[in-house]
C-alpha cells in the first residue's frame, strides 16, 4: 500500500491454493493474517511447499506436458486505518473519530444513532437556552446532525466534554452498559414536558414480574419491574434461547431456604421472574465479562455464543390476540476484541433492517457480508481463519420488533431537524472554520501593540509606559511580509491620520535590561524595500515582546497632535541623522510628588551638561541658567545622577554626558536644605524609591463580590497603617471612614472574605499581606463592608449563634446576633423578639437555654451580664432561645421544672429537641428521658411524690403532640446520676 501517511494500518488475510492437475488429490492450502504497516507493507511465506514436493508425480502438482501449475489467491483486506478513506463514497455512512479509547463509545452512538425514531426525538429536544459546553442533550443532537450532514468522519470531544470529563479519560474505557443508561436517562429527563416524552420508555422500555410463590399455601409475593435492557448469562449458554431459558427458570426454595410467608411462616416455594412487555427495541447485554472466584479477577468469557437474525420471544410471554408479536429481527451486534484489561471494540449495523450490513470501525465504514456481522462474532470458534479471532466476540444485541420496523427505522431527513438547532450548529461549524484558518495564519502575523505619547503622560513610574498595561492590551494583528510602507499606511489608517503625519518607533531590548523605541530614520526607498519582519534588524536589536510580538511608538507630529509635549516643532519633521541621538524627557515636580511627560528631542551624540540643563528648562518653561537636578532613568531601582548644582563648572562645560538613544533624562528644580527637610519625597531620587512600596490594591465589596461595579482598584503604599487605608477606601466610596470594615482574604488560594482587621490594628498594608508575598495574584485583594455604625462601636460587639425554637418537634432557626459585650441577657432575648413571631396566646416572655449533646445545661437569669456568659458560647454548645409556655412562667412552691431528653438504647445516647417539663416538687431531682420500645431500652419506673408516671406521660404527650396510637411506644426512665449534676448547674443558672 502507498500513502503519505506513516501511520496507516491494514488487516489483512490471505489464502493461497495449490490445485492439483489430478482430479482425487488434496489441494495444498495454507493461510496467511497479517497487520501491515509503513514499514511492513509487503508479507508472504518463507517456505511455502519443498521443491522435491512440488515436483513428486504423485502430488500432481505440476503436469508432466507442459509443466504448469494451478494456483489460486484468495484476499480480504480491511479498509486502511490512517489514511483518507471515503466511508460516504462506499457506504452512504460517516465514522467517529477515536479519541484515545472512545470506541466503544462510538459503536454505542452510532448503534444508537441508527434508531430512527430516537434521532427524531433527540433533535426536538428544547436546547436554544442549553449551554453549548456543558449540555449532553445538545453535544449528542450536534453528533447526529454532523453524522447526517457531514461527508467526513466527526469528532465526539464536545460530548465527552459535556460529561465532565477530562482528557485523561478519553483515554479509559468506561462501561459501555451504564454509559448507555447514563446517555438514555439524561435525554428522558431533557425530554419530559415536551411532545416527544416518553419516547425513550417508549421505545426501550419493559416490564416484567418478580414473583415468589408458595408451593402448599395461597400465598404469593410480587412486584412489577421495568427494564431498558436485558443480561444475559454467556458461560455453559449454547444460544440467546438457552440463555433466556436459564433467565426464567424458577429457583425452588425449600429446606434450609425456605421462605418467610408472614402469618404462614415458613414455607416451600417458588421464584423466579415473568416478562409481561418486550419493548420495540430490546438491548440484550451478554455477560462477557464476569468476575471469577478462583483468580478473584475480572475475566472475559470467550465461549461460543449464538445468535439468530431473527428473534422469536412467544415463548416468554403472555400474548393476546391485540398484542405485537415478540418477533424482532437482528439490526445491531456490538463487537469486542481483546481481554479484561482493554481491547478494541466496533460495530456490525443493518441500518435499514434488510440485511444489508456495515462495519462501524470508528472513523472507517465499510460494507460486509451477513457472515461477518453474525456468525464470526459468536466466539469461541474452532475454525482456522478465526483462530486469529478467538477474543473478538459480541458483547451487546440491538433488536427490533419486525412489526415496528417502519416505525422505528423511518427515514430522518432535513426537515427533521429544527431550524434553530440547524442554524446553530451551521453557526458553530462556520465559527471553527474561521478558527481553524485564523490558526493555521497564525504564523503569518505578528501582534502589534502600540505605544502612543498619551501612555507615556500618564505614567508615574520606571521607563517611558508601564509595559505590563501595554502587553494586557488586546493586540492589532499586522502581517509579516507587509512592506513597511504598508504597515505605516495601515497605522495611519487605524488612529485616523495621513500617512505622512506619523512615523514608528520599534521598541527592542537594550543590553542594560530596559526597553526602549527606536527611531529608525527610514526614507521612503526603504520604507518600500523591507518587511515588518524585517524591523529587529533594522532596530539592530530583538522585539521587546516574544518572536509574535512587535511593540512601537507612533510617533504624531506635534502639528497634528494638539496633545503633544514637544516644542520644537520646526525640526519635528527632519529624519534623525546617523550622529545623533533621541531622549525623552520628564519633569518631577517634588511639592505635588508626580512626574510630567515633557516630551523627546533628537540630539548630538557629544552632548554637554550645559546644553541638556538649556533643553530642560526650555521644556519646563523656566527661565534659562535655573539650576536643575538631572538624572537618568536607566531602569528599575536604576537611577543615575547626571547634573547637580554643585558639581564643578568645568564638568558642566567640558565634559560629554555619558547618554546613548532612547535614554530617558528626568529633571526637577534644585532644592533647599529647608525644602529637603519639609518634603518627604524631595528628589527623584526618593520618588523611585518611594515606588517600590507602591502596590495596586483590589477592593472587593463583601455582600456583593460579584458585582463590578462596586469592586475597584487603588495604588496603595505598603508602609500605610490601618487608619490611612480606610481612608483611601473612603474616599473612594465617599462615605464615613468609621463606617467601613475591611476584611483579608482566606488565602491566597482561596479567593473569599477571611477574617476581619480590627480598627485598632497597627499593621501596615505590606503586613496584610505577608502570607501571601509568594502566591497572592496580582492586584492584591481586600474586601470592605459598609456598616450601619461606627466600627469602633461595632468591634465592642459580639457576634453570637443561637437558636429560636417555636416548638420542640422541628428543628429551630438560627440566628447571628450582634450584641453589646457590657450588656445584659435580657438585651439579647430582645432582640431577638424582634425578629420572631410569638404565639398570641402564648406568655410573651422568652428565656435563654443552654444545651449540650441535646441535653439542658441550665437557663440564664435575665440580668445576668452578657460578658461572663458568652464565654463558654462555643464549642459543642448551643444556645436557645424560647418562649416561655404559660404554665411555667409562675411556678408553685411544690412545684418546679426537670429537663427532659431523647435517648436511643443508651441514656447517654440523647438527639432531638430536649425541653423543660414543670412538675410538682419530688425528693430529689430527676432527668427524665423519653426512649421508644422498639429500641430495646428498660423500662424504668419513674418515682415522685406529687405526679404519678401517667400524669408525666400525658403532660409530656401534650407538649410533644403526638398522637396516642405512636406515643404508646413511649416510656420513662429516670437517670439520678445526671440529676445530681443538673441540679449542680440549675443553681447556678435557675429556670426563670
Amino acid at each position: 500500500m502507498e500513502s503519505e501517511s506513516t501511520s496507516w494500518t491494514c488487516q489483512a488475510s490471505a489464502e493461497l491454493r495449490l490445485i492439483p492437475y489430478k482430479p482425487d488429490v488434496t489441494p495444498i492450502i495454507k493461510p496467511i493474517h497479517h497487520m501491515f504497516y509503513n514499514k511492513e507493507n509487503d508479507w508472504g511465506f518463507t517456505n511455502f511447499l519443498a521443491f522435491e514436493e512440488l515436483l513428486d508425480p504423485a502430488k500432481g502438482l505440476v503436469h508432466p506436458t507442459d509443466f504448469s501449475m494451478n494456483l489460486e489467491v484468495l484476499v480480504t483486506a480491511e479498509p486502511p486505518h490512517g489514511v483518507c478513506w471515503d466511508s460516504k463514497k462506499y457506504t452512504g455512512y460517516i465514522g467517529l473519530k477515536n479519541q484515545g479509547a472512545t470506541c466503544y463509545m462510538n459503536s454505542l452512538l452510532q448503534a444508537l444513532y441508527f434508531t430512527n425514531k430516537l434521532r427524531k426525538a433527540v433533535y426536538m429536544i428544547p436546547t436554544e437556552a442549553d449551554d453549548s459546553i456543558k449540555s449532553v442533550p445538545l453535544a449528542i443532537q450536534r453528533v447526529s446532525y454532523e453524522l447526517q450532514s457531514h461527508d467526513k468522519p466527526v469528532g465526539t470531544k464536545k460530548l465527552t466534554k459535556s460529561f465532565g470529563w477530562e482528557t485523561l479519560d478519553s483515554f479509559m474505557q468506561h462501561d459501555a452498559q451504564e454509559l448507555c443508561r447514563v446517555l438514555l436517562d439524561n435525554m428522558d429527563m431533557k425530554m419530559k414536558g415536551t411532545r416527544v416524552e416518553g419516547t425513550i420508555p417508549g421505545l426501550f422500555e419493559g416490564k416484567m414480574i418478580s414473583f415468589i410463590r408458595c408451593k402448599h399455601v395461597d400465598y404469593e409475593s410480587s412486584r412489577e419491574e421495568s427494564f431498558m435492557d436485558i443480561q444475559l448469562n454467556v458461560k455453559d449458554q449454547k444460544d440467546v434461547y438457552e440463555s433466556f431459558d436459564d433467565y426464567v427458570r424458577v429457583e425452588v426454595l425449600e429446606g434450609d431456604n425456605k421462605y418467610d410467608a408472614g402469618d404462614h411462616g415458613l414455607q416451600d416455594a417458588e421464584k423466579g421472574i415473568a416478562f409481561t412487555k418486550f419493548p420495540p427495541v430490546l438491548h440484550l447485554q451478554l455477560k462477557r465479562f464476569q468476575f471469577d472466584p478462583i483468580s478473584e479477577n475480572n475475566i472475559k468469557i470467550n465461549d461460543r455464543f449464538e445468535f439468530p437474525e431473527r428473534l422469536d420471544l412467544t415463548k416468554y410471554i403472555k400474548v393476546g390476540p391485540t398484542d405485537v408479536p415478540p418477533v424482532y429481527f437482528l439490526h445491531a451486534v456490538l463487537v469486542h476484541s481483546g481481554d479484561n484489561h482493554g481491547g478494541h471494540y466496533v460495530v456490525y449495523i443493518n441500518p435499514e433492517g434488510d440485511g444489508k450490513w456495515c462495519k462501524f470501525d470508528d472513523d472507517v465504514v465499510v460494507r460486509c457480508t451477513k457472515k461477518e456481522a453474525i456468525e464470526r462474532n459468536y466466539g469461541g470458534s474452532s475454525d482456522e481463519f478465526l483462530q486469529f479471532r478467538n477474543c473478538t466476540n459480541a458483547y451487546m444485541l440491538v433488536y427490533i420488533n419486525e412489526a415496528k420496523r417502519e416505525e422505528i427505522l423511518q427515514p430522518v431527513s432535513e426537515d427533521d431537524i429544527p431550524g434553530y438547532l440547524s442554524q446553530r450548529l451551521t453557526e458553530e461549524r462556520e465559527t471553527e472554520a474561521r478558527r481553524r484558518k485564523e490558526k493555521s495564519e497564525q504564523s503569518q502575523y505578528l501582534n502589534l501593540r502600540v505605544v502612543t505619547e498619551d501612555d507615556m503622560v500618564i505614567h508615574q513610574g520606571h521607563e517611558l509606559v508601564d509595559m505590563e498595561k501595554i502587553m494586557a492590551r488586546k493586540p492589532f494583528r499586522i502581517r509579516k511580509e507587509s512592506n513597511l510602507l504598508q504597515f505605516q499606511e495601515t497605522l495611519a489608517e487605524w488612529f485616523g491620520y495621513r500617512p505622512e503625519d506619523i512615523r514608528f518607533w520599534p521598541y527592542h531590548s537594550r543590553q542594560n535590561g530596559s526597553a526602549r523605541p527606536t527611531n529608525l530614520n527610514l526614507d521612503q526607498t526603504t520604507l518600500q524595500s523591507h518587511v515588518v519582519q524585517d524591523i529587529s534588524s533594522l532596530s539592530s536589536g530583538h522585539f521587546a515582546g516574544d518572536e509574535e510580538d512587535l511593540i512601537v511608538f507612533l510617533e504624531i507630529l506635534p502639528y497634528r497632535n494638539p496633545r503633544s509635549c514637544r516644542n520644537l516643532t520646526a525640526k519635528a519633521a527632519q529624519r534623525r541623522s546617523d550622529s545623533e541621538m533621541t531622549l525623552f524627557f520628564r519633569y518631577y515636580d517634588p511639592v505635588r510628588k508626580v512626574l510630567e511627560y515633557k516630551g523627546y528631542e533628537m540630539f548630538s551624540e557629544k552632548l554637554q551638561a550645559k546644553e541638556l540643563i538649556e533643553a530642560c528648562n526650555v521644556k519646563a518653561g523656566f527661565p534659562s541658567g535655573t539650576a536643575l537636578l538631572i538624572f537618568n532613568d536607566i531602569k528599575a531601582n536604576n537611577v543615575e545622577k547626571l547634573v547637580a548644582p554643585d558639581f564643578p563648572s568645568g564638568r558642566l562645560g567640558q565634559t560629554y554626558l555619558d547618554l546613548c538613544d532612547g535614554d530617558l533624562v528626568v529633571f526637577q528644580k534644585a532644592i533647599t536644605l529647608e525644602e529637603d527637610a519639609l518634603l518627604p519625597l524631595s528628589t527623584v531620587k526618593d520618588f523611585f524609591k518611594d515606588l517600590t512600596f507602591r502596590t495596586d490594591v483590589e477592593f472587593v465589596d463583601k455582600e456583593r463580590p460579584s458585582d463590578d461595579s462596586c469592586t475597584f482598584s487603588l495604588t496603595l503604599n505598603l508602609k500605610m497603617n490601618y487608619s490611612q487605608v480606610v481612608n483611601a477606601v473612603a474616599a473612594r466610596l465617599r462615605t464615613d471612614p468609621k463606617r467601613i470594615q475591611l476584611f483579608k482574604c482566606q488565602s491566597a488560594l482561596r479567593d473569599s472574605p477571611g477574617a476581619a482587621i480590627t480598627c485598632s490594628s497597627d499593621s501596615t498594608l505590606k503586613d496584610l499581606f505577608t502570607n501571601f508575598r509568594t502566591s497572592m495574584p496580582k492586584p492584591k485583594k481586600l474586601f470592605y463592608h459598609h456598616l450601619d455604625m461606627d466600627i469602633d462601636e461595632m468591634e465592642a460587639r459580639k457576634e453570637v449563634k443561637v437558636v429560636w425554637q417555636s416548638n420542640y418537634r422541628e428543628e429551630g432557626r438560627e440566628f447571628v446576633l450582634l450584641v453589646n459585650r457590657k450588656g445584659m441577657i435580657k438585651d439579647l432575648l430582645e432582640q431577638v423578639k424582634k425578629q420572631v413571631d410569638l404565639s398570641p396566646d402564648g406568655s410573651g416572655q422568652l428565656r435563654l437555654v443552654e444545651i449540650m449533646n441535646s441535653k439542658m445545661q441550665g437557663t440564664f437569669p435575665l440580668m445576668g451580664p452578657l460578658e461572663n456568659s458568652l464565654v463558654n458560647m462555643s464549642g459543642n454548645r448551643t444556645f436557645r432561645v424560647e418562649e416561655i409556655p404559660t404554665d411555667q412562667v409562675k411556678l408553685g412552691p411544690d412545684e418546679l421544672l426537670i429537663p427532659v431528653a431523647h435517648f436511643h438504647k443508651e441514656f447517654h445516647h440523647c438527639f432531638g429537641i430536649p425541653f423543660y417539663l414543670r412538675i410538682k416538687a419530688v425528693k430529689q431531682a430527676d432527668y427524665v428521658g423519653i426512649g421508644l420500645k422498639k429500641s430495646c431500652n428498660e423500662l424504668l419506673t419513674f418515682i415522685s411524690q406529687g405526679d404519678t408516671v401517667l400524669d408525666v406521660k400525658e403532660r409530656i404527650q401534650k407538649i410533644l403532640e403526638v398522637p396516642d396510637k405512636e406515643f404508646e411506644k413511649v416510656f420513662l426512665n429516670v437517670d439520678r446520676q445526671i440529676d445530681i449534676l443538673l441540679r449542680r448547674q440549675t443553681s447556678r443558672h435557675p429556670p426563670t
